[in-house]
């Protein structure tokens, strides 16, 4: 089978939920097909040698498309216009659609493969069989940044759930096969059949991300994009309510906060027990020269990609109900789950004066990842689907 990708991202360096799960599903799907990729590229700072390097030992064409800042403020502003939501503007461009169309017209593909509802505008109408890949459920993490929105931002999220949540529903009817990452994010999609969107979670690398015996530098360690607007939330979350009662038991207990493009509300947080790192090279050297994994979210959708590759190397982790709902680990057992300051902050202090139960949780949770999270079991799925639909 032929595949076209079509992605609304370079899908390296992989600092990003997107562009992980992207490289991994393109990487399982290589194995038995071709991969024609196509990705769509908003940044200028992205480093295109090494991206088309990384892969194309997987691709039968690898293809990358600029989008001008100009022709994305236009576009923004026509969605505006046609109630479409706003950042399937902001990743559209009829020039960009022109040079798409050409690559589909020229490789005939035997299947379409779409990476979230940004790409969607460009599949409309493409008389071929098609796959769009959910993710997440975008219209709920907007909803819940509304929920804690200031007074001027709020009807900003507010109109954007209210265009996703349609979006998300009309984009089913256009698709052969839906895939999302849980079964939480399925739930909330807006279609009476949505059930038919096939679960597809992630998985990770446990060859790469696997236990090391370092020197402990730091006691609690959080990892992610730094300007995505939950790991913003949740390092605020940690700094300012959680950290504080911390430091009531354990005066000299670090925070280690690792992640590309910190926004100043990350490094304002920045102090003697709380390192702002930037830019990780490895991001494994954070979670190995870490006692605790926290994931302290309290918006977003999907599965958290940071928890996966910290329970892969055997570090004891803490998590909210909304970050769990998707990963379903055993509280207690595989995971510690929590939801307000006093309650998260009293798991750190108890996790860091027992080594014993930590370790104890560290090995379950590792259990637990290497048992359900693998990338080749996942990708089969969406992809046993796609030879399905071509050959009925």
């Amino acid at each position: 089978m032929k595949i076209f990708v079509l992605l609304p991202r370079i899908p390296w360096p992989l600092e990003k939920g997107d562009k992980l799960r992207a490289y991994n599903q393109i990487k399982q799907l290589a194995k038995n097909n071709e991969i024609v990729l196509c990705a769509l590229n908003d940044d200028k700072k992205v480093d295109k040698q090494a991206a088309f390097q990384a892969m194309q030992p997987y691709c039968v064409s690898v293809n990358f498309i600029d989008l001008p800042k100009i022709g994305i403020l236009f576009n923004i502003f026509r969605s505006y216009l046609l109630g479409l939501p706003l950042q399937c503007g902001y990743f559209y461009s009829s020039k960009a659609k022109r040079k798409v169309h050409k690559l589909i017209e020229h490789h005939k593909p035997d299947m379409l493969f779409g990476q979230l509802l940004r790409v969607a505008p460009y599949l409309h109408k493409v008389k071929l069989p098609k796959t769009i890949d959910y993710q997440d459920v975008f219209s709920m993490g907007m909803k819940r940044r509304a929920e804690i929105a200031g007074v001027f931002s709020k009807p900003f999220f507010e109109m954007e759930y209210n265009r996703l949540r349609h979006y998300e529903r009309r984009v089913f009817d256009e698709f052969d096969v839906k895939t999302i990452i849980s079964e939480p994010d399925r739930a909330n999609i807006d279609h009476p059949e949505r059930k038919k969107i096939l679960i597809v979670p992630n998985g990770v690398d446990h060859e790469y991300y696997k236990p090391q015996e370092r020197e402990k530098l730091y006691d609690i360690v959080f990892t992610g994009n730094m300007g995505y607007a939950p790991n913003i939330n949740a390092v605020e979350f940690l700094a300012y309510e959680i950290m504080p009662k911390v430091w009531e038991k354990l005066p000299d207990a670090k925070l280690y906060i690792a992640g590309a493009q910190p926004d100043p509300r990350v490094k304002k947080v920045a102090c003697d027990n709380i390192i702002v790192s930037g830019w990780v090279e490895d991001m494994r050297d954070a979670y190995a020269q870490s006692r605790i994994f926290i994931a302290p979210m309290r918006i977003g959708t999907g599965l958290q990609n940071k928890l996966l590759e910290a329970m892969s190397m055997k570090i004891p982790c803490i998590t909210t109900a909304l970050a769990n709902g998707s990963l379903h680990a055993v509280n207690g057992k595989e995971i510690l789950v929590d939801n307000n300051s006093s309650e998260l902050a009293a798991d750190i202090v108890y996790l860091l004066k027992r080594p014993d139960k930590a370790a104890e949780l560290a090995e379950e949770g590792y259990n637990f990842v290497n048992r359900v999270y693998d990338w080749g079991a996942a990708t089969k799925i969406m992809e046993d689907a796609m030879i399905t639909v071509l050959q009925s």
